[in-house]
């Protein structure tokens, strides 16, 4: 592996940091407030985009790691930043994304003039420092340190509102997230370290961190350390400690948005496939017959999640029991241990990130323009707001899994590595197609009622009209560019290639 020295990780990671400071300095100016918000934004994805050239393999780039060593701790124990193509995967998405988000952010929380907005955009922007620096972890050790950081820098953007209900989710949501890290990761970490006297993470997916005499030795520890950090990353939402998502759904909308887009559950599922493929590989997985049990667990939570979606009246609750379902597929991807299952898996991170932060902005651009939440009040609204619809039905067809949009990518791929497989295919193709069926069933019928459903009777839309453009101009890029990563997979399938080799 070619490896060079940087310090362009820091650098992207502190310009978080730098933006959250920012903002609580100029917290009785709103619109300089903002504007650090988007300075740090924007300088964030430029430094991230600038390591593209060297980090992308070819043609785009040289395929190289960058390396930024902060501390030494122990031997095999360092916080250190290391930046390949898996961490691209989800670095590129989550830093253009805060873009997007900043402008919704000042569109929603002013069009309902919420109050705390100076600390919000300071949890928001520490989010993100925590969310990339997962992103950018070398080992273990420093990955296991930034996902705390992600849980207690949005424990009070769930809190955001101050009542009763706020409290409640943001309760659930840091109880969920702190016990199962601390219960479940802190000593799967220990113990893996005890093992091999390292927490840095291999240098390609087959080969793993445990030698062929540990795991002969203590093959059944191994699976234990494994199941371990599979449920310990609660925030990968995999039932059944996904009951903190829907719980979240009290917090604002573009909290909401950051949550299950951005942030945190991508973290979830990210420290999930890290750990996965770099610190166990797919040789040992298979070597202990873990893929085929983890794909079948995700399955339960892709089949249920989604028929509990259906039973949701409330748009985001819907939503977020989507998340839950969705998630799964990228670690079912990854659990597959076939090229295409892996490459579908982890695509996935990009694809639903677009989608689902669609979907959410969608649904606080409603809920400022009418104040309805509830699908069965929006008959008709779609005539109203065509935009705001135009983009849901674009994001609910990727999350579908449809042509031409981004989820048919994920979807195909998927399929491909379903059929790679030497045995299972049948079951897993069997959930794939369900899986598919039941989000049409929960997707379709908002679109349906918007544009062609009778508006109730009484019910006067005078006066309706689309939420301000600083949140209808998110919307739409996100939605368009689900249209474009579909048509054109390139860019990312170039990184999720390079992983699989």
């Amino acid at each position: 592996m070619d490896t060079i020295f940087s310090v362009k990780p820091l650098l992207a990671i502190l310009t978080a940091l730098a933006g959250a400071v920012l903002v609580m300095l100029s917290g009785r100016k709103p619109n300089i407030r903002e504007s650090w918000s988007f300075i740090a934004a924007v300088t964030m994805f430029g430094i991230i985009a600038s390591m593209i050239t060297t980090v992308a393999p070819a043609p785009l780039g040289e395929g190289k790691t960058i390396v930024c060593q902060l501390f030494r701790l122990l031997p095999g124990v360092s916080i250190t930043l290391r930046v390949d193509a898996f961490s691209m995967i989800f670095a590129v998405v989550a830093s253009f994304l805060w873009i997007l988000a900043v402008f919704y952010s000042a569109g929603y929380m002013r069009g309902l003039n919420e109050h705390a907005q100076t600390r919000f955009n300071a949890c928001f922007a520490l989010s993100l420092f925590g969310a990339i620096g997962v992103a950018f972890s070398d080992n273990l050790f420093t990955l296991y340190l930034f996902y705390e950081i992600v849980s207690v820098c949005t424990y009070p953007l769930v809190a955001h509102h101050q009542d009763e209900e706020g409290y409640e989710g943001a309760k659930k949501y840091i109880v969920y997230l702190t016990t199962t890290a601390k219960g479940l990761v802190l000593p799967a970490m220990i113990l893996i370290y005890v093992l091999t006297g390292t927490l840095d993470f291999a240098d390609n997916i087959r080969t793993g961190i445990f030698s062929d005499g540990i795991v002969d030795a203590h093959g059944a520890l191994v699976t234990m350390l494994y199941i371990f950090c599979l449920l310990g990353f609660a925030k990968n939402g995999i039932m059944p400690f996904h009951n903190w998502l829907p719980g979240a759904m009290v917090a604002p909308t573009p909290v909401s948005a950051l949550l299950h887009a951005v942030a945190v559950v991508k973290v979830g599922v990210f420290c999930t496939t890290r750990v996965m493929l770099y610190v166990f590989g797919t040789d040992l997985m298979h070597g202990l017959n873990l893929g085929i049990p983890t794909a079948y667990f995700v399955s339960f939570t892709i089949l249920v999640a989604s028929i509990i979606a259906l039973t949701k009246d409330n748009l985001k609750a819907r939503l977020a029991y989507s998340t839950v379902s969705q998630l799964s597929y990228i670690i079912l991807g990854v659990a597959l241990l076939t090229p295409s299952g892996i490459q579908g898996g982890l695509v996935h991170i990009a694809n639903h990130a677009f989608a689902k932060i669609t979907l959410f902005f969608c649904a606080g651009a409603i809920y400022v323009a009418t104040h309805k939440k509830t699908i069965s009040e929006m008959s008709g609204l779609g005539r109203t707001m065509p935009f705001t619809f135009a983009a849901f039905a674009i994001a609910s067809l990727s999350m579908i899994g449809a042509p031409p949009v981004a989820g048919f990518v994920t979807k195909w791929k998927l399929l491909v590595g379903t059929m790679e497989m030497e045995s299972h295919y049948i079951g897993i193709l069997l959930v794939l197609l369900a899986s598919t069926l039941l989000n049409v069933a929960y997707f379709a019928p908002v679109t349906y009622r918007a544009f062609f459903g009778k508006r109730p009777e009484g019910e006067v839309y005078a006066g309706i009209k689309e939420a301000p453009l600083t949140m209808v101009v998110p919307l739409m890029i996100a939605a368009i560019i689900s249209v474009v990563i579909g048509i054109y997979p390139d860019f990312m399938m170039n990184f999720v290639k390079a992983v699989t080799g």
